[in-house]
């Protein structure tokens, strides 16, 4: 059977405000798939990341993700593209004001879960899967960078998304730290979500082969070896 397309863009020009970022922008990303996007700073990577997520508005080419149509994403429509997404930051950007757990399901209360029996089931089930079963009760401060990003991971997975897009997600972290991280998403696009990482860590990439797109002089192609800089 053949694995359905997750994301799709045909000839886009990718724009930051006026200025032309990435044109003739082709990408096929299907279910399940895990695929690196690399380039130098500046190069265009969050940009395209962005229009995916809805942040930049798409205005030249066609483009899809998770069966939404980019080019017709009004602002308004935006929250429910993203929970069809899970979003994965450098930075965490967890609150800290509030436990693991709350921090969960703030989400959830956030896309329209009302059944609190419902929502802690989802919670244990993420919270589970990235071996952070005993920290719901922990507050962001009291873990480690590399348990922060593990929960910023289950935060993604919350509603089930068909895709993640993950900006640097081991910019933060050691060299062992990333290896369990890569380890975990590699792990979630073994059963079936696809996995879209923007990174700028070749020593990743050698270790843990995928699919590679690499921005470069204003376009977006698939290159077949790691590159070295």
């Amino acid at each position: 059977m053949e694995q359905k397309t997750v994301i799709e863009l045909i000839d886009v020009q990718v724009f930051q405000g006026k200025n032309l970022i990435l044109s003739d922008v082709d990408i096929n990303i299907k279910q399940g798939e895990f695929v690196y996007l690399i380039g130098q700073t500046g190069s265009g990577k969050s940009s395209l990341l962005k229009t995916l997520y809805g942040e930049v508005p798409l205005i030249k080419g066609q483009g899809t993700i998770a069966e939404v149509n980019l080019k017709e994403l009004k602002a308004t429509q935006v929250p429910f593209l993203r929970r069809k997404l899970g979003i994965v930051f450098q930075d965490f950007q967890l609150l800290t004001d509030r436990t693991v757990y709350k921090n969960l399901e703030f989400v959830l209360d956030a896309t329209g879960w009302k059944n609190e029996s419902d929502k802690k089931k989802r919670i244990d089930e993420v919270l589970e899967l990235v071996n952070l079963s005993t920290k719901d009760f922990k507050m962001p401060h009291e873990l480690s960078g590399g348990e922060q990003q593990r929960v910023v991971i289950a935060r993604a997975l919350l509603n089930h998304p068909e895709i993640i897009l993950a900006d640097e997600p081991t910019g933060n972290l050691d060299p062992k730290v990333s290896d369990d991280i890569m380890n975990l998403l590699i792990h979630i696009s073994k059963t079936g979500t696809a996995i879209l990482m923007a990174t700028h860590d070749y020593r990743i990439i050698q270790k843990f082969p995928g699919k590679i797109l690499r921005c470069e002089n204003g376009i977006v192609g698939e290159v077949a070896s790691v590159p070295t800089f």
